[in-house]
């Protein structure tokens, strides 16, 4: 018999992707909480995190090599914050971020979040058929952060981000992933065979169902809510 998703976890209310959007844009626009100020608290608690799971290992973060891979969107730029900090912390850190769309930029909180990860030393690589270095990079880090995919991803990752999800699983190291695993279908807990499997998976503001979902579970390994700054009522 399967398991039912529960609607609550951990004293946390458990949403669906399309909800939680919801109450990230009621934050920016009822509230008045810049998403710029989001994203940095996002990025922020991860990096704790980070450390937090490093210091777990037996590791000391100054000089870790940390590698950050980061999709174009939103949960990309949750990881170039993630980066920033992790560099500001000591460790020796490298993003791998998918390039943008043709004809297209990335959005605004990714472009700053991405000229502030430059201006503070991080060694940014836009991801391209020819970057030999990931592998080595990816094989030689303590830990892997999975910014790729949000929770608003659907469907089959395809392109640079189906053969980063595999680079990163090839790698053998340890991987984070920021929200959601990249791949995981963050409503029903399904997957399309590219997947992340993580050693945690630091949910942002509340859980999302599908990573409650039972067939999830191996994918998302512990669960952690990182509270990123959403007003209490909002949450509630």
């Amino acid at each position: 018999m399967k398991t039912p998703i529960p609607d609550v976890w951990e004293g946390y209310r458990v949403v669906t992707p399309a909800r939680m959007a919801e109450i990230d844009r009621k934050a920016i626009e009822k509230y008045g909480i810049p998403a710029f100020e989001l994203m940095e608290k996002a990025g922020t608690a991860v990096a704790a995190e980070t450390a937090r799971f490093v210091a777990g290992l037996g590791e000391s973060l100054e000089g870790t090599m940390v590698s950050v891979c980061c999709g174009r969107g939103n949960n990309g730029g949750d990881g170039l914050v993630a980066a920033r900090k992790l560099k500001q912390r000591g460790a020796e850190v490298m993003v791998f971020i998918m390039p943008p769309k043709r004809q297209t930029s990335y959005g605004r909180e990714v472009s700053e979040n991405l000229n502030k990860a430059n201006a503070a030393g991080v060694s940014v690589h836009e991801v391209s058929e020819e970057l030999v270095e990931l592998d080595v990079r990816l094989r030689s880090s303590v830990v892997i952060l999975d910014a790729l995919l949000g929770t608003g991803a659907s469907g089959k990752p395809a392109g640079f981000v189906h053969r980063m999800i595999q680079r990163m699983m090839k790698a053998g190291k340890p991987v984070l992933s920021i929200d959601i695993p990249s791949g995981l279908n963050g409503e029903t807990g399904h997957h399309s065979g590219v997947i992340v499997t993580a050693a945690e998976t630091f949910a942002l503001g509340l859980p999302k169902r599908g990573l409650l979902a039972e067939p999830a579970k191996r994918y998302v390994g512990t669960l952690r809510v990182l509270d990123i700054g959403f007003p209490s009522e909002l949450l509630a």
